[in-house]
């Protein structure tokens, strides 16, 4: 009894840093103020233009699917359409992975005035530790999140770590994209997509993918491939709509 009760004071204090700010005593005092600065200008830019964009949806009854009987999305996407979609999946608890960088301190911080949850680490640093975290806290009941070409690329390669995550608890991936209209496309890696206010947008939500647990690494490849075809799939109906 007492060891249930330590195990579930545990999740519950895993759950509570989740969504809670970081501290940020290990940076020196500029960059602090850096960090809280770039916070509240993201928040406020994607709060500002997010309220303005009129939305479509397309394939909702997949979220329904992936959703049904107790199933919990790990909702899945491309890095340069993470503007949108963090405005428009906002307050669901969505958990997903920052990195453990000055940069990805004021991430987490703005994704978690959207209502989501942040835990350290990527795919250069702390990847497995967080991956570790991610299957905890969807065993508590937490959807997932990954930008699954993220954090440097390449761009609209998929990698394997919401595969790795549906394996590892049971819970569907959910590819998805928002196409928009009109945009502006940053010099980046990714060519990152900040939307015109006011422009339309198309979420379009695909078929859940489930990966069983005793998946072996062809298995998994082939579920990461079936993730790549989905992933295409929608950016090339998206850009249909958007020049149409």
């Amino acid at each position: 009894m007492e060891q249930h009760l330590e195990a579930r004071t545990s999740t519950t204090a895993k759950i509570a840093r989740a969504y809670s700010f970081a501290s940020l005593a290990k940076y020196p005092f500029i960059k602090r103020l850096v960090i809280r600065a770039a916070d509240l200008v993201f928040y406020l830019l994607i709060h500002s233009i997010g309220r303005t964009i009129r939305f479509q949806v397309e394939g909702w009854e997949n979220w329904e699917t992936a959703s049904r009987d107790g199933a919990i999305p790990i909702y899945t996407c491309w890095h340069n359409r993470v503007f949108l979609s963090t405005y428009f999946w906002r307050d669901r608890g969505i958990v997903v992975m920052t990195s453990q960088s000055f940069d990805g301190e004021y991430i987490a911080r703005f994704i978690q005035r959207f209502g989501y949850g942040a835990v350290r680490g990527s795919s250069t640093r702390g990847a497995t530790g967080a991956l570790v975290e991610m299957i905890r806290l969807l065993n508590a009941g937490r959807p997932g999140g990954f930008t699954i070409d993220g954090p440097r690329g390449p761009k609209y390669v998929a990698k394997l770590g919401a595969v790795l995550l549906a394996k590892k608890t049971g819970q569907p991936v959910m590819p998805f994209t928002i196409a928009t209209r009109h945009y502006y496309e940053v010099n980046s890696w990714d060519r990152f997509q900040i939307p015109w206010p006011f422009t339309k947008a198309l979420v379009r939500i695909a078929p859940p993918i489930f990966v069983a647990a005793d998946a072996d690494e062809t298995t998994l490849a082939e579920k990461r491939a079936e993730l790549q075809q989905s992933l295409d799939e929608l950016n090339r109906r998206g850009q249909e709509w958007r020049t149409s």
